[in-house]
Order: C-alpha cells, then structure tokens, then sequence
C-alpha cells in the first residue's frame, strides 16, 4: 500500500531456555516491521527415550500474531530450550510459495538443520547453476536454499566445519540463525550489510537483527556480531562465559558497508543497530536536512502570516521531522513541529475498500489530514524517501484539500537511483522516480504536486550518521549513489533469487 522500499526480513534465535520458543515468539512479534508475509519458529529437543533429536516447525503465511494465534503450538508443539525465528518478505515473483516460507528445516547425515535467512546472495545464480548441473532438485525459488545445498554437500566430517565451508563460498548481503542439534549458529557477513546483535536473558544467550526483540522479552544487550563473525553458542557457553567465534574473510577485499537505509527508514526507531540507536541518527539526519536546506530558503510565505509548520509522513520520519525543527528554531527561524498527518494504525497489509481499489483510495484509508493544523500555513512536510512518488502525490492531494499557503516536500535521504541488490526490495530502476527525472527536483516537485523538493546531500547522509555514532564505519550508499561494495551479478532475476 505505502510506496516505499520494502523490507528484507527479521531473524531471532535463543539457546538453552526453558521458553526458548515463546520467546522467539514475542522476538518476532517486535521485528514483524521487517516482513509481514509469513512467519515461523522452529526448535529442537531430545525425545522422551533421549535417544534421538526431535526439531519441530511450524510456520504459515500471515502476521505473527495469527501465525501463532493457538498456544497449543508454542506450549505442546515446539517444545525445547533452543529455538529460531523468521518473518518474511519477498519478492512479488514468489510471494505466495508457501516453499519459500522460513525458518527451512533439513535431516542429513550430519542430524537436523534448520536455518533463518536475512540478506541476498549476489553469487546465487552460478550457485545455483552449478546445482542445477550436479542434479540437485529445489524446494523453493529462495538463495537461502543454497547454503544448505553447500553444507549437505560439503566434504568436511565436522558440521561446523561443513558449516564454514559453505559460509565461505556465498557472497553478497547475509545475517543468519542457524539451528543444530545441540548448538546456536549466528552469523553476519563481511562486509556487515544487516545488522545482527547478541544479548542474553535468564543465562541464555539470544540473537537478533535490532534489540527491540530484546525489550520486549527483557534481555539484555550485549554488543553487535561483528562483521564476518560466526558465532557458536552450545550449552555450555554461558556457563563458561566464552562463546566461540570464527571470522569469515571478505572475498572482494572491501571494507565494511553497512546499509545506510537501516537508520533512514527500515529499523525502528527504539532499536540499536550498528552500534547506536536509530532515534539518534534519524534526529540528526533531521538536522543535517536543516542545515542543507535551512527554513528561509525553503518557505516563500505565500499569502501566510501564520507560524510555518514541520510535519511528518508517520511513522518513520517522525523524529527526522522533529529534528528538522528543533534545528531550524536553534538556527532562529520560527517554525513548529506539529501533527499534520494522522495514520490509521488499524489498517491491515491486504485492506481494499469495497467498489474501490485505487491507491488514492488506499492512501486515504490509511491516513487522513487534521485540517485545523494545515489550513493558512507554510507547510514543510519531512519524509525519509520517495521512492515512485505515488503515494506522496496522493498525501500531497489531501493537504492541499485542507488549504495551506504552500507545500514543500523535503526528504531527510538523496534520491533513490540505483536498486538495491544485498536485501532491500525496491521496485525497477524505471520505476524510481529519481531515476525517472534525473534527480530534477523541480520535475519531481511538479510529479507530486508541491511548490518545491528538497533532497539530503549522499555526503550529508554520511556525515550525520557518523557524526551522530562518532564511529569510522563505512556504509553502503547503492541505491543512492550506484557504487556496489560487492560485486553483482546484474543478470539475477528477483523471483529466481527471492530477497529474504
């Protein structure tokens, strides 16, 4: 319904807990933002005679909450001290494969494995061309298929080792739970694309893409995966306080790029990713939007004498809007921060309005103006992107209905230009709307119907998140600026190698 970039997916897992499923369950519940198709759990114990490994599964298309909506399943069903987690997005192409539905689950000559995926594979298709060529029969359209291909394939005796293995031969985007028998693997990749933390909980150690999964379970955080750690949690690892860990080398030799668009849009907000909290970083994002576009320079006063306003598209811009305005009253332009917008938080993924599938339709269920607010004024709406534009001309339709002096659209990220190829699914390149104009902001401000468009600087996007976090990281900035980190093979379909 919302044009926007849509998300890759949410891994969760915990090792050595009694409620190791239920709390995966609620793990999911505070990741649901980052797919909303399928969810599933998958956890593993002994049988009653202790004589062989039980992993049970269960997993379905939908939210989380109706996925799981029979306790029996959490209580009777998935039973165990160990569990993973996934919720799901994926590309239009192979969106209703139920095959495609994570976490997977596979019995080999090694025991059971199950694995939870979130990133792409920029090698998936010679991969899976050289399976193809072995005889290798697939399940589903997804590139996590392919790592267990790797593993169940590799010549290693050690599941570990087999495990390593086929880690060092995927490249691209990935953030995994992998769960055995009798351990926890969690792994990010080199280049640390997606974010993966580690916390822990009653003496049990759990992993997640954002820590909003530890808050609301009450675990504790304790620090990222570091880029290329695969870490290895058994039984034993708290109790001897040393979990083991690998590195995996990058194969490209680049240095870390972590994705930028985490802080502009995907994370939620009350979350730590890559080492500081989003909140912080879309703040100052805000404020780097001011400095760049400074209010005076934006505003023409119309026919207005009111106060202008700063308002959000909710929920995401909601705190790069609020920086936007404290730093424009800081600079000593009077402005104010105010509730333009209202979102319909009861609003389903699949809602159509009955005699009416329009997006303008859609756009206007889900959210409405507060006319009292808008009426006579300068508004400044503050977005974190525009992607095709066809939702921000509806909203800009609608609060042009509530009769403001003047509109003006500022996005608190660069133009969207390039797609995304490590996870993020945007639509084609034609599509971008960017890409369409050439970034020409007078063309994309007459395409939405406003008096003008401001975009942040890619140097701007850089140097407000480093300064707000104070690290030396480096970030990947694709889809903003087309320079790639890790080689792509352009050729990939999407439905062939599903985003997950």
């Amino acid at each position: 319904m919302i044009d926007k970039p849509r998300d890759y997916c949410g891994i969760f897992g915990i090792h050595d807990h009694p409620d190791a499923a239920l709390l995966t369950y609620y793990g999911l519940h505070a990741l649901q933002h980052r797919g909303q198709e399928s969810a599933g759990i998958v956890s593993t114990y002994y049988d009653d005679d202790k004589r062989r490994h039980i992993m049970p599964m269960h997993k379905n298309f939908g939210l989380v909450l109706s996925v799981f909506d029979d306790s029996k399943i959490l209580k009777r069903q998935l039973k165990g001290r160990a569990a993973i987690g996934h919720n799901r997005y994926s590309t239009s192409g192979a969106a209703k494969n139920p095959a495609n539905i994570q976490p997977f689950r596979v019995h080999y000559r090694n025991g059971n494995l199950a694995i939870g995926h979130n990133g792409n594979l920029s090698n998936a298709r010679t991969l899976r061309e050289r399976f193809r060529d072995e005889g290798v029969l697939f399940q589903s359209t997804s590139d996590t298929e392919l790592i267990l291909h790797l593993i169940s394939h590799s010549r290693k005796e050690n599941q570990l080792d087999q495990v390593l293995d086929a880690l060092n031969q995927i490249e691209g985007a990935y953030c995994l739970v992998i769960l055995t028998d009798d351990k926890l693997i969690a792994v990010r990749d080199p280049n640390g694309f997606r974010p993966l933390a580690l916390g822990v909980i009653d003496g049990a150690y759990t992993v997640a893409s954002e820590t909003c999964a530890f808050d609301i379970i009450g675990a504790e955080y304790i620090r990222d995966v570091e880029p290329g750690e695969v870490l290895v949690i058994d039984r034993n690892a708290f109790e001897d306080g040393d979990i083991q860990s690998y590195y995996l080398e990058p194969k490209t030799g680049t240095n870390t790029s972590q994705c930028i668009f985490e802080y502009v849009y995907f994370s939620r907000p009350d979350s730590r990713i890559f080492g500081e909290n989003v909140d912080k970083i879309r703040r100052n994002l805000g404020k780097q939007l001011a400095k760049e576009h400074p209010l005076n320079e934006v505003i023409t006063g119309g026919t207005s004498d009111k106060r202008p306003i700063v308002i959000s598209v909710p929920d995401s811009s909601n705190t790069a809007a609020i920086g936007y305005a404290h730093e424009s009253n800081n600079a000593g332009f009077d402005c104010k921060y105010d509730i333009g917008l209202i979102r319909n938080h009861y609003v389903g993924r699949t809602f159509i309005s009955p005699g009416q599938k329009s997006r303008e339709q859609k756009v206007r269920t889900k959210f409405n103006t507060v006319r009292g607010v808008i009426e006579g004024r300068s508004v400044i709406i503050v977005d974190d992107s525009i992607v095709r534009g066809t939702t921000s001309r509806h909203l800009v339709e609608m609060i042009r209905e509530a009769n403001p002096a003047e509109i003006h659209f500022l996005v608190s990220s660069p133009p969207i230009t390039h797609p995304c190829f490590y996870g993020m699914d945007f639509p084609s390149t034609e599509e971008l709307i960017a890409n369409k104009f050439n970034s020409d902001v007078n063309e994309i401000a007459r395409e939405i119907g406003v008096d003008s468009v401001r975009y942040l600087s890619p140097e701007g996007l850089v140097s407000a998140v480093k300064e707000a976090n104070k690290s030396n990281h480096s970030y990947c900035t694709a889809c903003f600026t087309g320079e790639y980190p890790v080689p792509v093979d352009f050729g990939v379909e999407k439905e062939e190698n599903e985003i997950v």
